[in-house]
């Protein structure tokens, strides 16, 4: 697995993925909280029985396989837990889609609200004035 830098992650889903702007810094919050920004993270058992998988902590009982049932994503778990997150992105994308952020719990407690000049500055280019037009540094 590879663990990301928040500015890297902050990039990766701009430029590579095209995650919109004003989203990033919630995406890149829950990555924080949910695996320490490590692609290969493998959460602890939940109450149900189920495993969350990767940088955004994707659920086997829902989402991926196995043993999940439902497979939503139609991935397999293991894939979520390598360097490339193309998968990962597509299957955060359908779950976004269907539950909004609030399917993450760490969302509503620590990552709600989080914004450019609050979570993500040293991300931004000394020269950006406006935190709505960010410039990302490399």
């Amino acid at each position: 697995g590879k663990v990301f830098d928040k500015c890297e992650l902050a990039r990766e889903l701009y430029y590579v993925h095209g995650f919109p702007e004003d989203q990033i810094p919630q995406w890149v919050c829950i990555a924080e909280h949910e695996s320490l920004f490590n692609s290969s993270a493998v959460g602890h058992m939940n109450w149900d029985g189920s495993a969350d998988h990767g940088l955004f902590q994707i659920n086997d009982r829902y989402w991926c396989s196995p043993p999940g049932p439902k497979n939503e994503c139609r991935i397999d778990c293991a894939d979520l837990e390598d360097d490339n997150i193309t998968d990962d992105v597509e299957c955060v994308r359908l779950i976004y889609k269907r539950h909004g952020f609030a399917a993450w719990a760490v969302w509503r407690g620590l990552c709600k609200g989080v914004n450019y000049s609050n979570y993500l500055s040293e991300c931004i280019s000394g020269t950006a004035v406006n935190v709505n037009s960010v410039i990302y540094t490399y």
